[in-house]
């Protein structure tokens, strides 16, 4: 096995990895290699419509799977993780949210110094380049456009005369001075195209000539001495390589693979490693614990208007119409994000911030593991508790680091949780039946009529909720003997090993994670730059 040398090893080209090699490698004497286990591309990777064509396709995603839990009825749940350059911005729903203020404030008060809202702000302006508005505190020069969805439709006009009827606000800019309110999605589409880092940051990037990408290269286990992390192992293809760090390694496989590869390495909790018969080589109780991610609740309803659902519109003939849309005015089903319009709402009054997103979405999936559509015509709206109490873990399963490690979410293990979720479905509920969509709804399909009582509804939210495919915190940042990394994201106890990605996360963010994910990014660029100037 022979070794290349670089100053700087990124492990994982995806929301944070991918900025992480772009920014270092500015310096044309930095030396930078970035390992990406998955392929460079996959051709329909561009359109905004390929969370839904990617989301089984074990070309382009990871296609892991919870462990079966009492509390979600034990199902085993999808958990789609991209497996391209530009991670899971190459295959998500293009929804950008930058979270609240609060959000970052907490981060700051748990003890992680340089992570309030005041200190991350600026980070968001960098990253994106925001076509609408006026606002000063928007980006309007950064790699990653962000503009309100496309898509126009008498239902979403419905939904906003119906949150009026209901006194909820409408907000211009929920990534502003406040959240709250029913919107239409910001999403990071540009001209019709998927804005993911791999087309905007590592495009600009990848002709450096101090800039190694390589592609199909899963790591395996970092190169240790002591104390002191100075490689990666990594396998392409049946050929096994090394790379050696002379400054660091950045680990940014994401909130899956991170702890994954720490606990294959020997960093971990000895418990765990000792189970698989891997050498400890540095305890750290905190690896894979702590996992955060949205459990989604779907209500579902038909429609009696006809041409409003894309159930009904990409039938037939419509779904030729709609590839020759796109084709001809990247506009239709083929450039819209996951969700066209979002709410961010209070389950009760007294909250000082929403504690609740919805998504509003004009057709209703048959099986939400492979996106395909219901043949009636209908339209979704989901909803999830922004800010989820409830902790789960990842783990290894064993020593190989070809078997996928194991998800264990612990879904609805906290009250405030089950009753915030709860909340949640009956608000939906009040604007799905609000009088402004009488001329639309024909009747609630699920979870129905019949599903009425708290214990009724948390029922259905067990047996048929899936996640919103925003797992964090599983290598935590904070002080502590419970955290991995300190608010300059080094993995506490070692040398040169840092992590930046979703992982690190205290708490969760309120609202879809792919943004914060790319501010980890150009923070950990700017922190490691900072280290070695």
């Amino acid at each position: 096995m022979s070794a290349t040398e670089f100053d700087f090893v990124v492990v994982g080209a995806g929301s944070a990895g991918a900025v992480v090699a772009t920014r270092l490698s500015e310096n044309p004497s930095n030396r930078v290699l970035l390992l990406e286990a998955g392929a460079p591309s996959h051709p329909f990777s561009f359109l905004p419509a390929s969370f839904g064509l990617l989301i089984a396709n074990p070309a382009a995603n990871w296609l892991y799977e919870s462990e079966p839990e009492p509390g979600t009825r034990d199902r085993r749940i999808p958990v789609p993780r991209g497996k391209l350059l530009g991670g899971s911005s190459a295959i998500n729903g293009l929804v950008y949210v930058r979270g609240q203020q609060l959000d970052y404030d907490t981060w700051g008060q748990l003890g992680n110094r340089g992570w309030s809202f005041d200190d991350v702000e600026p980070l968001f302006r960098r990253l994106e380049r925001y076509e609408h508005g006026t606002d000063p505190s928007r980006g309007r020069d950064g790699p990653i456009n962000v503009c309100e969805s496309y898509d126009q439709s008498p239902l979403y006009d419905a939904v906003f005369a119906a949150a009026r009827e209901l006194g909820l606000p409408a907000n211009p800019d929920y990534n502003g001075a406040s959240q709250e309110g029913v919107v239409r999605t910001q999403t990071t589409i540009e001209n019709g195209k998927r804005s993911s880092v791999a087309r905007t940051y590592l495009a600009a990037a990848r002709s450096r000539p101090n800039l190694s990408i390589e592609t199909n290269a899963q790591a395996s286990r970092l190169v240790l001495e002591g104390k002191r992390c100075v490689g990666v192992v990594y396998r392409q293809g049946d050929t096994e390589r090394e790379a050696r760090a002379r400054a660091e390694v950045i680990v940014c496989a994401g909130a899956v693979a991170s702890p994954q590869l720490l606990e294959l390495s020997g960093i971990g909790d000895p418990g765990v490693l000792g189970k698989h018969g891997i050498e400890v080589r540095h305890a750290l109780p905190g690896v894979g614990e702590h996992l955060r991610d949205h459990i989604n609740a779907r209500t579902t309803w038909r429609i009696n208007q006809p041409g409003l659902s894309y159930n009904e519109r990409m039938q037939g003939i419509g779904r030729a119409m709609q590839v020759l849309r796109y084709a001809f005015t990247r506009r239709g089903f083929l450039a819209m994000p996951s969700a066209p319009l979002l709410a961010f709402l209070r389950t009760r009054p007294e909250l000082e911030t929403p504690d609740i997103q919805m998504h509003i979405v004009p057709y209703v999936v048959k099986d939400v593991a492979t996106r395909s559509l219901q043949d009636w015509p209908g339209f979704t709206m989901t909803s999830y508790q922004l800010r989820p109490e409830s902790l789960g873990s990842i783990h290894i399963r064993s020593a190989d680091p070809r078997d996928k490690p194991a998800i264990h979410f612990n879904f609805l293990s906290d009250a405030i949780d089950r009753r915030v979720m709860i909340d949640g479905v009956r608000l939906v509920r009040q604007l799905g039946r609000a009088k402004a969509l009488d001329g639309i709804r024909e009747c609630e399909v699920a979870p129905g009529d019949e599903v009425r009582t708290d214990d009724e509804i948390l029922d259905y939210i067990r047996a048929n909720s899936q996640t919103a495919y925003h797992p964090i915190g599983t290598c935590r940042m904070g002080p502590g003997e419970r955290a991995v990394v300190d608010e300059r994201l080094r993995v506490h106890g070692m040398e040169r090993l840092r992590i930046a990605d979703g992982s690190i996360m205290p708490t969760m963010v309120s609202g879809n994670t792919n943004a914060a994910c790319i501010m980890i990014g150009e923070k950990a660029a700017d922190l490691i730059r900072e280290d070695h100037r």
